[in-house]
């Protein structure tokens, strides 16, 4: 499929607030810590509320490279509005309707963060988000997601491929699984009681996905830093796979020689396997998967796509094997 890229000077105005971009990763951290990603600016703009008005204070990121290997045509798919993206959100923390995590998510604080990463590397560590992620190579990319609850949304990420983040790590021969882990703070997740899952959330691939150049790993959404109920500072998303297996504000990485066993997988083993590839012939066993809501719209008017559209990409990883059974 022929996909072609949004670059910066497409994106209408009223999508992003024009600011200043911040060139070197240290500015950007510099500026992030004092407050643009977290509730301080939100929290003079919304009068204490912080939520979805604190948005207007997110910062820009430094210039991304438009890589021209991943992108959508729009005429097909059209961008999702980040109004949209960023009020329409899975992120049970924070609540389970889709509105409350653009609501509550304000209060997580997300600098300083950390990652510890642990297991088969050669280098174990707790990382800064600017040691594992190299600021000055980040990559505009649009990617369709689509939900297992079968909505879908097109969105122009930022950040850099997990693959190159693994690499600083230096997995060893024998590590063929990676494990996510993240943030679990009961003091700044009001709701987590109702989350109704185990919690840290932990999701998994396998190696040769997670290496596959399709894996991002995102720190920034439509010219901005990643806003909270996104998953900031940092996710990984896999655009092939519903979007459960994306996790967000992650916390650790481990490298695994045995397949982790993902919240989702724990929580309901019958409806949401490891896999979790996006295949419109194994129904979730509440509702079909065969058609998608493509939002804004309120009707399941498309079709599903097999691997969501990047068959052509990813099918090969899954050469031989029975889809119905490693759902």
């Amino acid at each position: 499929m022929l996909i072609r890229i949004k670059t910066s000077a497409d994106i209408p105005s009223s999508e992003i607030t024009p600011e200043h971009v911040y060139r070197s990763r240290r500015d950007f951290i510099r500026v992030a810590a004092a407050g643009a990603v977290g509730a301080v600016a939100g929290t003079v703009l919304s009068g204490g509320g912080g939520g979805v008005d604190a948005q207007a204070s997110l910062a820009a990121l430094p210039n991304a490279k438009r890589n021209s290997a991943f992108v959508v045509d729009e005429t097909v798919d059209p961008l999702t509005s980040y109004e949209q993206i960023t009020t329409y959100n899975n992120y049970y923390e924070f609540g389970t309707r889709k509105s409350q995590p653009a609501q509550n998510a304000h209060i997580l604080k997300v600098r300083p963060w950390t990652v510890k990463v642990d297991g088969l590397v050669n280098k174990p560590g707790d990382y800064g988000l600017e040691d594992l992620v190299d600021f000055n190579q980040l990559e505009e990319r649009v990617y369709r997601h689509r939900c297992v609850e079968a909505w879908s949304m097109v969105m122009p990420f930022i950040g850099v491929p997990l693959s190159s983040v693994l690499k600083r790590v230096e997995p060893r021969p024998s590590a063929t699984f990676v494990e996510f882990t993240t943030v679990f703070r009961q003091s700044e997740m009001p709701l987590w009681e109702r989350a109704g899952i185990e919690l840290p959330y932990i999701e998994g691939l396998r190696m040769d996905e997670a290496l596959h150049p399709l894996t991002l790993m995102a720190v920034g959404l439509y010219g901005k830093v990643l806003p909270n109920q996104c998953g900031a500072p940092l996710r990984v998303h896999i655009p092939w796979k519903y979007g459960f297996k994306s996790g967000k504000s992650i916390v650790r990485i481990r490298l695994t020689d045995k397949q982790p066993l993902n919240t989702w997988q724990l929580q309901r083993a019958d409806e949401y396997g490891f896999y979790a590839n996006v295949n419109p012939t194994v129904p979730h066993p509440r509702w079909p998967q065969d058609r998608e809501q493509r939002l804004p719209s309120p009707f399941k008017e498309r079709k599903t796509l097999m691997f969501n559209g990047y068959a052509d990409q990813v099918a090969s990883l899954y050469s031989g094997m029975d889809l119905k059974k490693f759902y």
